[in-house]
């Protein structure tokens, strides 16, 4: 009788179990004849053989093929489709056609933030909690269904700090792997740092498969409040050349890298990390004893990309599949046993696209308890809006949606300020079109509305600032738009989003106003900068509300990192957003929109 999936998975982790490394842990995937399905031996030629491994990244809580902030099914005008349902299917096409016992599973990281499932497990009803009854995380549920061999940690594991994470890992059937994340007291490994797959291939010894996992060093910015003293992250490339050697001493025959890092990127923080944000390629290229990298972080479609190791000069095959569950790389190996050793023959990497895959409705079932639980929760009434508000035109003009942010933003600081000494300070908000598609309703508003309009996990902050500092500011962030111009047509697709800025990194200041012309350079498109009417004086102290993010430095944004703390918030930006909606009932555009800043050129408004 066949066996199914669930049996595979058991069999091959109970094969598996007991065989420990100090560094990591090798385990044996179920022979041949363990497994339905299982490729035949290739008896012509014992000493050649192939097998797959296949990589997701960047998930971010996509589990079934939902948009929770529409309720509705998931659509973008690429027609792609989301989720690890989509993505088991895909999964088991693969092992169908290569053998289950001759293809892995992992993942780069980014896996518990990212939609309202997530964070309903983190928050709502945590994992991470003393109650007799804690809910296993939906990603759990799918990934160990799926039979994941190793994921990566990514950044966003640590939005909610070091017990979510910990609690997330115990409850994985796979290990979680961060070589480069350490303890802060004596800079020992605080995740396993890799893991060795022994595959069973008939011909010559069995093949041991490495797998390294790398995270990326920004959380230490980006995730400050959470882990500073508590854990250190060292560098990409450092950290690849401690532990891929002890990998290859450990009987490694093949090395894959599952980095929650890009390719080669810019760093978004700038210098303030000795190391870099998007380091694979440089890995790749650096680093001898590597085969394949999966990369993360960036949210790219990167089907194969090959980087040749200037120690080696063989080439290594890395693979970025879209992120949310889009995507999946599938990295196909041949290799050959010869003078008693394993060594890669041919080795290409692909993305398979999951909108060509119906969901797996084992996957689906299993988890449609905590979604219909979620979509239950993300449609309460909240209150009501007078009018729509579209964040369609919010990268280029000042729009009441983006308002809305700071005005809330900006009430909380006040009310956390009064009695203080710096309460009769000006305070000012900082505030981003984070999702180009989300837009606030005429008439019942309910919490998903808001939700989507601010879709991190983002806590406030407020920091000192002078005049001249929020110029500065201003200055930094005007990099997001193209020099054009006075008469030059104007596209407002090319105009934004230069030098791969993201949306994200573009920020406005609500509680000044100013013009931005973009027929200056650079460093010289603020003007007319003033407060209350009057004329921003350099030298004048004003409290900027900011999301943990950019207060961390984040973007690299200038002085903010190192500006005063006046006051800091643990509760995210959006129930701030949702409390405030709460209290006043009723969103009108009269009580907070204000045309605080426009685009021109010359003085005459581009739009």
């Amino acid at each position: 009788m066949p066996l199914n999936r669930r049996d595979f998975v058991t069999r091959s982790a109970a094969t598996a179990a007991g065989a420990a490394l100090v560094g990591g842990l090798s385990t044996a995937a179920a022979t041949p004849a363990a497994a339905a399905g299982a490729a035949p031996q290739d008896h012509h030629d014992p000493h050649r053989a192939k097998f797959t491994v296949c990589g997701t990244t960047d998930v971010h809580g996509h589990v079934v093929n939902w948009d929770y902030f529409t309720d509705a099914v998931y659509t973008d005008k690429q027609h792609n489709a989301v989720g690890l349902a989509k993505i088991s299917t895909l999964v088991n096409q693969v092992r169908d056609e290569v053998g289950w016992d001759r293809t892995l599973l992992i993942d780069a990281g980014d896996i518990i933030q990212g939609t309202q499932l997530s964070y309903y497990f983190a928050r709502v009803e945590p994992i991470a909690s003393d109650a007799d009854e804690v809910p296993e995380h939906p990603m759990a549920t799918a990934m160990n269904t799926m039979g994941y061999d190793a994921a990566a940690l990514g950044n966003h594991e640590f939005n909610y700090g070091i017990p979510t994470v910990r609690a997330f890992e115990e409850q994985l059937d796979f290990p979680l792997l961060g070589a480069n994340a350490l303890h802060a007291k004596n800079e020992k490994p605080a995740f396993q740092p890799y893991l060795i797959k022994t595959l069973h291939l008939g011909g010559g010894r069995p093949l041991k498969v490495g797998i390294l996992g790398l995270t990326n060093p920004g959380i230490a910015i980006w995730d400050k409040a959470n882990v500073q003293g508590r854990m250190t992250f060292a560098g990409i490339v450092e950290m690849a050349r401690v532990y891929v050697p002890k990998m290859r001493a450990a009987g490694a025959d093949i090395v894959v890298v599952s980095a929650h890092s890009g390719i080669d990127e810019p760093s978004s923080y700038g210098d303030q990390l000795p190391f870099p944000e998007d380091a694979s390629g440089q890995m790749a290229a650096e680093v001898p004893g590597i085969d394949a990298v999966l990369v993360g972080h960036t949210h790219k479609e990167v089907p194969q990309r090959l980087i040749v190791n200037k120690e080696t000069g063989r080439t290594v095959v890395l693979s970025e599949p879209l992120c949310w569950g889009q995507r999946l790389t599938r990295f196909d190996f041949e290799v050959e046993f010869a003078r008693g050793e394993w060594h890669v023959s041919s080795l290409t990497a692909s993305v398979l696209n999951s909108n060509t895959a119906q969901e797996d409705q084992e996957v689906v079932s299993l988890v449609k308890a905590q979604h219909d639980k979620v979509v239950a929760y993300v449609n309460q009434v909240i209150g009501t809006s007078k009018v729509d508000l579209s964040i369609a035109e919010a990268r280029f003009k000042d729009t009441p949606i983006i308002d809305l942010i700071g005005r809330v933003q900006q009430d909380t600081v006040k009310a956390a300020l009064a009695g203080t000494a710096h309460a009769n300070l000006p305070v000012l908000a900082q505030a981003a079109p984070f999702n180009r598609t989300a837009d606030i309703p005429a008439g019942t508003l309910k919490l998903r509305d808001v939700a989507g309009l601010y879709i991190y996990e983002n806590t406030l902050e407020a920091r000192l600032m002078t005049g001249a500092q929020i110029k500065d500011y201003l200055e930094f962030s005007m990099t997001y738009f193209a020099q054009l111009a006075p008469g030059a047509p104007v596209n407002p697709d090319a105009l934004t989003n230069q030098h791969d800025i993201p949306d994200y990194n573009f920020d406005s200041v609500y509680g000044v106003e100013y013009d931005v012309d973009i027929a200056q350079p650079v460093g010289s498109r603020i003007v007319n900068l003033s407060c209350a009417g009057k004329p921003v004086d350099p030298a004048a102290q004003f409290v900027l509300a900011v999301n943990n993010y950019r207060a961390n430095g984040g973007g690299n944004f200038p002085h903010v990192a190192a500006a005063q703390q006046v006051w800091t918030n643990s509760d995210e930006i959006r129930n701030t957003m949702i409390a405030w909606v709460k209290a006043k009932g009723v969103i009108d555009p009269a009580d907070f929109a204000a045309v605080s800043w426009r685009l021109v050129r010359a003085g005459v408004p581009v739009f």
